[in-house]
């Protein structure tokens, strides 16, 4: 049965296809539940420093560290050279749960750090999840001998870090997935679409495949359709078909691609819910466990709650996760 469906308000209700009507004040009252939760456990954590992903960073250049971290209510890093990452355990004992890697958007310019990262891992803690916020490398030809594949190294370091320190970290191996918003989008469907093609060294032959992608009004495509800014961050200024082709991730699609949650607003208007859509048709066509989720209006950039709608879609992503098996119905 196909599981593309389409978020669409009603009288103040959500109708799904499989016919479940949620009354618009229950979204309300558990929205306003997860911000309380996600204030406290966010000021337990929100001083937390990123640790270093590498200990001999991989296509690096030698050069001044100009990071530039600005917040006007979305904590904001720019010019990121030296990746890091910061772990949010769901909880300190012995049971072995999934972990989700999450890539903030941003352009390939900077890092949407809070609303995209550090508020959605505290979300993922509250139901049972671990988290890992990754703080990718911006591309820069003064920091990187290839900026193009730099974001990539360090989204697959990340899988391996998870992996390799899974029974430490209380880390479910099989259950690793990865997570993007807008550009990061494209950097968790490009590690999602190209894990056989490894930019990192993998000294005991470590899979590279995430378990599962998530990804929200993300950019998939460097074709017509995608986000030419993003574009050109990375594999700019001169532009080679063959990059194009590589990077625009709806090509790489096979039946061994990791199941699938992706979320768009229609009216996205920085990164067309085309992106969305061709993605989730090629996941279709190779037999993907995969769902999409539009919502009619929000545009881009709403993080986890589109105010233009009811729908809080970290809780219909929490059920895909169960029904996938991903998590248990209750963690």
């Amino acid at each position: 049965m196909r599981s593309f469906c389409i978020l669409q308000q009603q009288k103040q209700e959500l109708y799904l296809p499989n016919r479940i009507i949620i009354k618009s004040y229950i979204m309300k009252i558990k929205y306003l539940f997860f911000s309380l939760i996600f204030s406290i456990l966010y000021m337990s954590k929100s001083a937390a420093q990123y640790l270093p992903l590498y200990k001999n960073i991989p296509n690096y250049i030698d050069a001044i560290n100009e990071e530039v971290i600005t917040n006007d209510g979305i904590l904001r890093i720019g010019k990121v050279s030296i990746p890091g990452y910061q772990y949010f355990r769901a909880a300190n004992d012995t049971i072995k749960r999934p972990c989700v890697i999450i890539c903030p958007g941003g352009g390939y310019g900077i890092l949407a750090a809070s609303h995209e990262g550090t508020d959605v891992a505290t979300f993922f803690n509250t139901i049972g999840v671990n988290a890992i916020v990754l703080k990718y490398r911006i591309p820069s030809k003064a920091h990187q001998v290839n900026k193009s594949i730099a974001p990539l190294q360090d989204a697959q370091q990340a899988i391996y870090m998870a992996r390799t320190n899974a029974n430490e970290w209380g880390i479910d191996a099989n259950k690793i997935g990865i997570m993007g918003f807008s550009a990061g989008g494209h950097l968790a469907s490009t590690a999602a679409t190209h894990f056989e093609d490894v930019k990192v060294t993998n000294p005991i032959n470590t899979s590279y495949r995430p378990d599962f992608q998530i990804l929200i009004y993300p950019v998939i495509s460097f074709t017509s359709y995608g986000h030419k800014g993003s574009r050109d961050n990375l594999i700019g200024p001169v532009i080679s078909e063959d990059q194009v082709h590589y990077f625009s991730n709806e090509e790489h699609i096979n039946k061994n691609a990791p199941p699938a949650f992706l979320v768009h607003a229609k009216d996205d208007g920085a990164v067309p819910v085309a992106n969305s859509i061709n993605y989730y048709k090629q996941l279709q066509e190779n037999q993907v466990a995969s769902e999409l989720y539009l919502f009619e209006k929000g545009g881009h950039g709403f993080g986890m709650k589109n105010n233009t709608s009811e729908v809080f879609w970290p809780e219909l992503m929490q059920q895909w996760m169960q029904k996938n098996k991903i998590i248990d119905i209750k963690p």
